[in-house]
């Protein structure tokens, strides 16, 4: 199979694209929900122990790019962060020990970590920093907000506009897919299965490698809307629950936008089964002995089964040409550059998911283009990568899963609104006789034919109609 993905056959179905080189999504979401069946228990109970849940990054670092003003003053909006006094103390910064004193009692760092290595696709956090603090994840739940206006807008509007290699330029006004034209688009595809078959998709020539990062991109917008719809403030009840309207808003005329969040979710298990061995003899330290050997198992346990999953990435169809290292650097770059303008979100919970998710997916693409196999043994390499690295890698493919988890339920409860509208509607009258037409002889006889022949028309009509308007009054009934 040729490297340069960007020649060959321009039109094509959406299955036969997927299978173009990196990823294979033949009959794509049977597979992945099967799939996340199995990973998605496990990934939430890993996800609440101690090591996983507890992450440090620092919330206050000034926007790079611009004077960011639109801060969130919402209750919403803010981070609980907690004392270091309730972390295991060997994550503590006086015991990490990143500030050392001069003789004459000052402070400095000689060796003050970088914001990023050679081999880091994204700003990676330091728990040594000591404008660093811990929250704890699970007080601090990814969720609707309130954060919205120019100051959120300007967020993707930079990142799709100036960090996606102008892929938006190439986008169908109803697609956001780059270099993709949708045809027969289904407004529902998103809540049913096998939305694959029912779609086209036209390719231009942008080199499939950015086409890889802008569906990246577009996954993790996707899934941090579902996660918005699924956990929305009723703001008459107070209650905290899904959004079927929101959902409907943001994802369901887009089938493109779920199509990419099952990508990232693929992307991130593959780089989980890449570091299969090195994970399965990672020391996961809190300074508890039973809960450390607890944790090791559930992390085994779920390697295991990742591994035991069909392939679904093949990351070394990428970069595989003459010019990849430059444009591989350029991929590097533009993805550092979304991690930085994490820092510009002006409201902190949301900043907190941002910078963790798209920590997480950093280390995804570090795991599957910086490294081959054999640096993944543990012995050779055992701290490759830091914790804060592999608590953001797990907790965002936690939430791709969690995403996956959600778009299930709201079809059921699609289906569960389809049904129940349509039992609330009357039976449909019986079939009406196909009427005869009348001739001009008996047309003069019976002039009341006619209007019987026009009746029987509109009462026809009415029958084949009948099931659109119930699914739509269905669909717009739901609050």
């Amino acid at each position: 199979m040729a490297t340069d993905t960007s020649h060959g056959t321009k039109r094509r179905n959406s299955a036969s694209i997927e299978s173009e080189g990196a990823v294979s999504i033949k009959d794509s979401e049977h597979l992945f929900q099967e799939i996340n069946d199995r990973l998605s228990v496990r990934l939430h109970d890993l996800v609440q122990t101690d090591f996983f849940k507890y992450y440090k990054l620092n919330l206050f670092k000034e926007c790079p790019f611009w004077i960011e003003n639109g801060q969130c003053v919402n209750e919403a909006c803010a981070v609980e962060t907690i004392d270091e006094s309730n972390v295991p103390e060997m994550w503590r910064s006086n015991v990490l020990g990143a500030l050392q004193t001069s003789a004459s009692g000052s402070l400095f760092q000689p060796f003050k970590s970088c914001e990023f290595r050679e081999q880091d696709f994204c700003v990676v956090e330091d728990e040594n920093d000591r404008d660093g603090t811990y929250v704890d994840l699970l007080d601090n739940p990814e969720r609707f907000t309130g954060y919205a206006g120019p100051s959120a807008g300007r967020i993707w509007k930079s990142i799709y506009e100036e960090n996606c290699f102008n892929m938006v330029d190439r986008m169908d006004s109803k697609s956001n897919l780059p270099g993709m034209t949708l045809v027969n688009l289904d407004k529902y595809a998103a809540l049913r299965p096998n939305i694959q078959d029912q779609i086209e998709i036209e390719v231009d020539d942008t080199c499939f490698e950015k086409r890889v990062y802008y569906r990246l991109i577009s996954g993790l917008h996707s899934s941090i809307s579902i996660h918005i719809c699924n956990e929305y403030l009723n703001q008459t009840t107070g209650v905290w629950g899904p959004n079927y309207d929101c959902f409907n808003k943001r994802i369901v005329p887009y089938p493109e936008r779920l199509q990419n969040t099952y990508f990232g979710y693929v992307v991130l298990l593959r780089a989980i089964s890449k570091m299969s061995d090195y994970l399965k003899n990672y020391e996961f330290c809190t300074g508890h002995t039973e809960q450390d050997a607890q944790v090791k198992s559930m992390v085994t346990d779920l390697v295991n089964t990742a591994t035991s999953c069909p392939g679904t990435f093949d990351e070394k169809l990428m970069f595989s040409s003459p010019n990849s290292r430059i444009l591989k650097e350029e991929f590097k770059e533009r993805f550092r550059n979304v991690s930085r303008i994490m820092d510009c979100v002006g409201c902190d919970k949301c900043r907190l998911w941002g910078k963790l998710q798209v920590s997480g997916l950093g280390t995804a693409l570090k795991v599957l283009f910086s490294y081959d196999d054999e640096f993944f043994n543990p012995k050779v390499n055992p701290n490759l990568l830091t914790r804060t690295e592999i608590v953001a890698l797990f907790n965002a493919f936690n939430r791709f899963s969690e995403s996956l988890k959600i778009v299930k339920e709201f079809r059921e409860l699609y289906k569960r609104v389809n049904v129940n509208s349509q039992k609330s509607v009357p039976p449909p009258p019986q079939p009406v006789s196909s009427p005869k037409l009348a001739t001009s002889a008996n047309a003069s006889q019976d002039p009341s034919s006619d209007n019987q022949f026009v009746i029987n028309l509109i009462l026809s009509l009415r029958d084949m109609i009948s099931p659109y308007i119930k699914r739509l009054s269905g669909l717009f009934s739901v609050s």
